[in-house]
């Protein structure tokens, strides 16, 4: 089988890769029948000589190929008819900007693969980048606080080289005395939870971050059935919640009295109770003035995301009162970050995590007949139509809804 990698055309550039030239290397290595090809790319963290000096055939025409692997959505212009390609297509919530980019899919016949839904039986996820974004999310928040309050001037993580550079950088700063609310027990939670503990900060349990004062700045870690109880004061049950969050309400305005900096690292689903509501955020108990909105749902759970903001302009302000965007150092207001592409600004860390991920959870599918259905599961399309797994799709693909 011949992979190739294929060049990221979406716009801002996106300077991952599923594979680096090393991981590439070995999976070529392990896979005597497995070969790849590497689409030149101006743009890519991993310049066209690394790949070359792995060995690996660097080219224009990647038509010989049987499976495209990508990052971002491919533009609808550059997609090869009849071919097989993973990317994250950002369709499997009907998300309305990428309607005509499903339905180019379809109609050129081409085998789609998303990489979001690439599962284990149970359906937890099996790859992502969802591990970076918590990284720079976090370290961003921090780099938010010392602009504003002039404590520290960190830069910005996409002028850093990698990982080590990023927390070099932590070991320069002083984190005043904060209390720090990070929610979510998942990939993006425990990338947060690793800047936390980088710096030293001290971790507490929840009913202590509610009731104590500190000396010194320290964090909790919440999940849903901290910040959610039944309506009808039963005891909840988080397996009940995620399968209907409806009987629920959030109990998070117990967190937003005590808390200064609140990293949103959470899973949010459809129907479930927002954390944080405009009324919320305009009680005179609301402490919280620093949130770094890793998930960033916007208009959603968290109020004061307003919109997303971008690497090169990542922070702006929400002014509860008025309910609109100000300034991210305004008096009053919520200082506000939420970059909905982070990894981005971590490529070489992020690629080389991905390729491992990818190596161990989908290369052996391919030459073992798909034993563990990680590749059925992940088949958006085929033949021109939608899977039976994503025929709800269709409604959406037909522009009824």
């Amino acid at each position: 089988m011949k992979f190739g990698l294929i060049k990221e055309r979406k716009t801002p550039p996106d300077r991952r890769v599923v594979f680096s030239p090393e991981k590439a290397r070995t999976v070529q290595i392990q896979y005597p029948h497995l070969e790849f090809a590497v689409e030149s790319s101006d743009i890519r963290i991993f310049p066209d000589t690394a790949y070359e000096q792995q060995g690996l055939e660097v080219t224009d025409d990647l038509s010989s190929c049987d499976v495209l692997l990508g990052v971002k959505e491919v533009p609808m212009e550059s997609l090869i008819p009849k071919a097989s390609y993973f990317f994250f297509s950002h369709t499997i919530k009907k998300q309305p900007y990428n309607r005509d980019l499903l339905k180019a899919v379809l109609e050129k016949n081409i085998e789609l693969y998303d990489h979001e839904v690439i599962t284990n039986p149970r359906g937890g996820r099996l790859i992502g980048f969802g591990r970076y974004a918590g990284l720079v999310g976090a370290y961003n928040g921090f780099r938010a606080l010392g602009l504003r309050d002039g404590l520290f001037n960190l830069p910005k993580v996409e002028g850093l080289s990698d990982l080590k550079a990023l927390q070099q950088e932590l070991d320069t700063i002083q984190i005043p005395n904060l209390k720090i609310c990070l929610s979510g027990l998942g990939k993006v939670a425990k990338g947060a939870k690793e800047i936390l503990d980088h710096l030293q900060i001290k971790k507490v349990g929840v009913e202590e971050y509610l009731n104590a004062s500190f000396d010194e700045p320290v964090y909790t870690i919440i999940n849903v059935m901290d910040y959610n109880q039944r309506k009808d004061g039963k005891l909840g049950k988080t397996s009940e919640f995620f399968l209907d969050p409806t009987p629920y309400e959030s109990t998070f305005m117990r967190f937003a009295k005590v808390t200064d900096y609140f990293i949103a690292g959470h899973f949010y689903g459809d129907h479930a109770p927002y954390l944080i509501t405009r009324e919320n955020a305009k009680h005179p108990d609301f402490k919280i003035n620093l949130i770094a909105d890793i998930s960033c749902d916007i208009d959603g759970p968290v109020a004061s995301t307003v919109r997303p903001s971008t690497i090169e302009d990542p922070f702006y302000g929400y002014d509860p009162q008025t309910e609109s965007e100000v300034a991210f150092d305004a008096e009053g207001a919520i200082t506000v970050m939420a970059v909905d592409n982070l990894p981005c600004e971590l490529p070489k860390d992020a690629s080389e995590g991905f390729g491992d991920m990818f190596a161990k959870h989908v290369i052996p599918a391919f030459f073992n007949g798909d034993l563990e259905g990680i590749l059925e599961r992940a088949r958006m399309t085929k033949d021109g139509q939608l899977t039976p797994r994503y025929s709800y799709l269709q409604d959406f693909v037909d522009g009824k809804e």
